[in-house]
């Protein structure tokens, strides 16, 4: 398939039927429908921020869906035109808001047009059925709130969808969100009961709504399953009292995440489960073989649709595990496959193997007798095969040996790995814990203390300080650099000779990436970094170029790439090879376009519903997310591409994510949080991870020794590179405490390898005036820690796409071979290295080139405001083509100076305008300069 059917078809597979009474769809060609709702036109098809900015080509709404089918032939219910049109006058003359074009300031929810009674009878005269589509968005920077139009229907959605269900006997509710919403609402009896059909179509990309059209047609069955469970209120989570913190955020719900709480303490409160999700054929699962040995799990299933249409089917296998001393959620997810398309009465054999870590829990208390290990404790095991987490029948239904199967019992409790405590809490808090089991199945719900750290942080620190590769000026002095890094590209093995050959000012400007809109890599891009100084260009170092993900190409630059669906949706397949196929395909876009690195996938749990970033994410299970995970960065691998998994770890608020620490239990954190990790470095083979903002028991991600060095490095033999979120803020790794983006040399001693990011071009010179020289100088941070990361990113560049194509130039000119025939009189025509200021800059200035030659657009810029992550673009135009752009984030009132671009222009006069395209920044000053070859100094700001 090409990319655009990959996009639809991964859609597709992600759409969730949760209500299908009376076989209310698919629609048929006899039907007639009235759409109802501002997302058939605007529909949704991504989050907001970094993760769904994507400047796609088109985009395909639910109408636009419908007419596609159509022009490919497939036959289609009759559309209500009138209503149809009634919806495009009134969206016309109330357009989608945006905000006000900055940061994070959509809304989550557009206005929706309040519906008369007279309209929807006029609908319901020429149409049976009805859709309301309802929509929702959320992204970075923002939570959803426990308010209308976020997680709840506005009081003119709920009004609107009572006059529909007055008017319509049967009505479809079609849920455009990025997130799970309230559906409390669904058998309230002010719709009648003719809520007859609830879909969620999630955001699909670009072929979003071709997708839903798909679906609601009958040309694919649907066979997507909830990757999150859906309760009947908000405050059943047991995640919503502690959610949303701007300090410390505690986990008292613990390993007790999604479905894991709801089956051991409150099926009840389960509106629709984790793995739920209807079709439109029925299907039987039958055990054909089952097998265990110390290391696996082995099953066979045969799936055989056993209705009438076409479709696929997930085997989904769950595990009871006994309580023990642990205590342990009542069903745990330990593997599942997804069949092919079964036509009627057709069947299918699915092999199933998984580890028994997979069943395993991790005692960080000792209970056990063995601390700080993954174990198996002593009980019975049951293997369920289920339709959901709260529904599923026993493979095997009597009491054995090991080796009978599905139903086996562990007679001493056996130590699967032998681990050392990491990243434990230091302040004392309870967590939930089960208790015996009631007479309903479920368990008593308990607390118990957490443990705290015991572990001496500093000599284990100490313990892991490397040794000196060598010295620069040493090695200059009997082999003056003659190892070039193309040949540590084909000879790993020089890594450490060559890094021995780096200066003091090389290694820094290696840890320091750069960005955004670099001129250094492909326009628009989040980063850049690795040769971008002329003298790590010099030694063969190509600039490496990072591009936001994880749902497409962000280039803040006009140019347009593919928007695939969100990681939620994708989840919802519950299908890895389809997902590795996504990627593969969106990794030859990459390739295309000269960018080595993508910035997804996101590998955080779903712990709230309220979480804004949710849509990047995939699943509250831990398996899930990480096999979702893996199969992104095989697949981008295939292409040629790199995935960086993020946002490590416990990135599960927006809100107050930069000044937030999560307070967590290491169990916890080790079988849920950063399991979804762990499973796509050991089995997705991730190079990159991406740290986040928040602490992680009093110790910032970035800068976080046990987080980066002692599990993700030593634990889990991870070999590839760790970079910051943009903008980060570290800690003392050893003692905590407050924290700041200059203090780099903690996030050197943790491993966290490079810091995004500096102002353009003063990576060489210092950055934002980090810490790094006087730590250097006065011995709190080694060289050879320096050492080790650099070797850490240069053995990650050899990987990358730079890497093995011709050494990109370090500074790519445009050229400008058009000049100005005339100029409107009464002008004022600046001169090279005259500015324009504040009151020239709204309009548009004219340059005169008195000779042929390379020139830097140079200007002056300010953005008042404390959010220092907010982003803000002014694309400059010369005689209309836009060549390149000032971007800031917040500069809190300092002003920031910086090259725009590189060009070659002619003899000549030259227009020249600003275009805001990302509100906010305020271009003071601007001038028209012949190319100075020293870096260019734009002072220090946070």
């Amino acid at each position: 398939m090409d990319f655009q059917s990959i996009i639809r078809e991964s859609a597709g597979q992600g759409i969730v039927l949760l209500k299908n009474e009376k076989n209310m769809l698919p629609l048929g060609e006899p039907d007639s429908i009235s759409v109802f709702g501002r997302c058939q036109v605007n529909y949704y098809k991504s989050g907001t921020g970094s993760g769904g900015s994507v400047h796609v080509p088109f985009s395909v709404n639910l109408l636009d869906g419908f007419e596609n089918l159509k022009k490919e032939g497939f036959k289609i219910p009759a559309l209500n035109q009138e209503l149809i049109q009634v919806y495009k006058n009134w969206i016309n003359e109330h357009p989608f808001d945006s905000g006000n074009g900055e940061w994070a300031s959509e809304p989550w929810c557009q206005v929706e047009m309040s519906l008369s009674d007279e309209l929807v009878k006029a609908a319901a005269a020429k149409s049976k059925k009805a859709i309301f589509l309802i929509g929702r968005t959320a992204g970075e920077d923002q939570d959803n709130k426990a308010e209308e139009g976020s997680f709840y229907l506005t009081k003119t959605e709920r009004e609107n969808l009572r006059k529909i269900c007055d008017s319509f006997e049967e009505v479809c509710v079609i849920l455009n969100v990025s997130n799970i919403i309230d559906t409390s609402w669904l058998e309230s009896e002010e719709f009648s009961g003719h809520i007859r059909a609830l879909l969620y179509s999630w955001q699909g990309g670009m072929q979003g709504g071709q997708a839903c059209a798909d679906i609601l047609c009958g040309k694919k069955s649907p066979s997507g399953k909830l990757s999150d469970t859906i309760a009947f209120k908000l405050e059943d989570y047991p995640s919503t009292k502690n959610f949303g913190s701007a300090e410390d955020e505690v986990y008292e719900e613990d390993i007790f995440v999604g479905y894991r709480y709801f089956t051991t303490f409150a099926k009840e409160k389960v509106q629709f489960p984790f793995g739920f999700g209807l079709s439109y054929t029925t299907f039987t699962q039958e055990v054909q073989k089952y097998d265990f040995d110390e290391e696996n799990l082995y099953l066979e299933v045969k799936v055989t649709n056993s209705g009438s249409r076409t479709g696929a089917e997930i085997v989904q296998v769950y595990a009871e595990c006994p309580q023990g001393k642990l205590g342990k959620a009542a069903r745990v997810l330990c593997d599942f496959a997804k069949t092919k398309e079964l036509e009627s009465g057709k069947s299918e054999i699915v092999k199933i193997s998984f580890p028994v870590k997979n069943l395993a829990s991790y005692d960080d208390s000792g209970e056990s007798g063995n601390a700080y290990s993954y174990i198996l404790e002593e009980g019975i095991y049951s293997l369920y095969l289920g339709s959901d987490a709260l529904h599923g029948e026993k493979i095997l239904s009597k009491n054995g040996k090991i080796a009978d199967g599905s139903e086996f019992t562990v007679t001493k409790t056996r130590v699967l790995e032998k681990l050392s405590q990491c990243c434990a809490p230091q302040k004392e808090f309870s967590r939930l814990k089960a208790g015996n089991q009631k007479s309903d199945g479920g368990f008593e719900l308990l607390s118990e203390k957490v443990p705290l750290s015991q572990e001496n942080l500093g000599e284990k620190i100490k313990a892991n300080l490397p040794k000196e590769l060598g010295h620069a000026e040493l090695v200059s002095a009997s082999n003056p650099a003659k190892i070039q890094f193309p040949d540590v590209v084909k000879n790993p093995a020089l890594i450490d000779e060559f890094v021995a050959s780096l200066s003091d000012k090389e290694l820094m400007t290696l840890v320091r990436g750069e960005g955004m809109m670099s001129r250094k890599v492909t326009a628009g891009l989040a980063s850049a970094f690795g040769g971008i100084s002329q003298s790590l260009h010099d030694r063969g170092i190509p600039a490496v170029a990072c591009s936001d993900g994880p749902s497409g190409i962000r280039m803040d630059n006009g140019k347009e790439a593919s928007l695939v669906p969100i990681g939620t949706l994708l989840a919802c397949t519950w299908n890895p090879a389809l997902v590795e196929d996504l990627y593969e395909a969106l990794a030859k876009e990459m390739i295309s376009k000269n960018i080595d690195v993508l910035l997804g996938p996101g590998c955080n749990i779903h712990r709230s519903p309220l979480n804004g970033r949710n849509f990047e994410y995939y699943s509250e299970d831990p398996l899930l997310s990480g096999k979702m995970a893996a199969a992104m960065c095989k697949g981008l691998a295939r292409s040629g591409g790199i995935g960086t998994i993020k946002h490590f770890a416990l990135n599960n608020q927006e809100s107050h994510r930069r000044t937030e620490n999560s307070v967590v239990s290491e169990r916890a954190l080790r079988e849920i949080y950063l399991r979804p990790f762990e499973i796509a470095v050991k089995e997705g083979n991730a190079r990159a991870v991406m740290t986040s903002y928040n602490g992680v028991n009093g110790h910032k991600s970035a800068s976080n020794f046990d987080l980066n060095t002692s599990i993700l490095r030593k634990e889990w033999g991870f070999t590839g590179l760790v970079m910051t979120d943009w903008w980060a803020a570290m800690n003392d790794c050893e003692k905590g405490g407050e924290a700041s983006g200059r203090n780099m040399s903690y996030m050197i001693r943790a491993r966290n390898d490079i810091y995004m990011v500096v102002v353009n071009d003063t990576a060489e010179s210092g950055g934002f005036g980090d810490n790094l020289p006087e730590a250097l100088k006065n011995g709190s941070l080694m060289r050879s820690e320096l050492q080790v990361c650099v070797k850490d990113i240069l053995l990650f560049i050899t990987e990358t796409y730079a890497a093995h194509v011709p050494l990109r130039p370090l500074k790519s000119e445009i050229t400008i071979s058009t000049v100005l025939d005339s100029v409107p009189a009464g002008v004022k025509i600046y001169a090279p290295e005259e500015y324009a200021t504040d009151s020239a800059l709204s309009g548009d200035m004219y340059f005169d080139v008195p000779e042929t030659a390379s020139y830097e657009v140079f200007g002056g810029f300010i953005k008042d405001g404390g959010d220092t992550l907010s982003q803000s673009i002014s694309n400059v135009l010369i005689n209309g083509e836009s060549v390149g752009s000032f971007e800031c984030r917040s500069t809190n009132g300092v002003t920031m100076y910086s090259v725009a671009v590189q060009l070659v222009l002619k003899k000549g006069v030259y227009k020249i305008n600003l275009e805001h395209t990302k509100p906010g920044i305020l271009v003071q000053c601007l001038c028209l300069r012949r190319e100075r070859l020293s870096p260019i100094s734009s002072g220090e700001y946070e």
